[in-house]
């Protein structure tokens, strides 16, 4: 387990590797890069930042690594979260599964990410050329999240 808040961007080559490298019980590798986007061109985004409290943005991440590891047979999982101040095509999360079938490195990387999405606690500012604010939580977001609530895992 590897579960890291850091200012700094993340090679994602080197941390597949880290997980992986000379393992042969592992069967797939699924990995998601989430990613600063400059959004709509009539208000792109100049920047954001992500604000959080380090130890309980590092506590409740442990525990979102913890229930996918409680639901799925993962071989290995890496949460890298950064924080400060971002730009348009910057590293914003990284999340890496692995486990000896597909299905279930997938499942566990889209569980992981729509519960960071919706329980890490990160405070987004975006700042545009109209002026700057904070971003509220999106419905979509709860939605994507509350499907994993009645939902468990079928090892293949």
């Amino acid at each position: 387990m590897s579960v890291r808040l850091q200012s700094a961007d993340f090679d994602v080559s080197a941390e597949v590797k880290a997980l992986a490298e000379g393992r042969t019980d592992i069967g797939a590798v699924v990995n998601f890069i989430g990613i600063c986007r400059a959004g709509p061109e009539d208000d792109r985004i100049t920047a954001m930042t992500l604000d959080h409290y380090p130890e309980m943005a590092q506590a409740e991440l442990e525990r979102i690594e913890a229930q996918a590891r409680g639901r799925w047979p993962l071989d290995g999982v890496t949460i890298i979260h950064r924080f400060g101040r971002l730009v348009p095509g910057d590293n914003i999360v990284l999340v890496v599964t692995a486990s000896r079938h597909r299905q279930v490195a997938f499942e566990a990387a889209s569980f992981l990410m729509d519960y960071l999405k919706t329980r890490a606690p990160f405070w987004k500012k975006e700042e545009r050329a109209s002026g700057s604010g904070w971003v509220a939580a999106k419905d979509e977001d709860d939605l994507a999240a509350s499907r994993w609530e009645k939902r468990t895992s079928e090892t293949p």
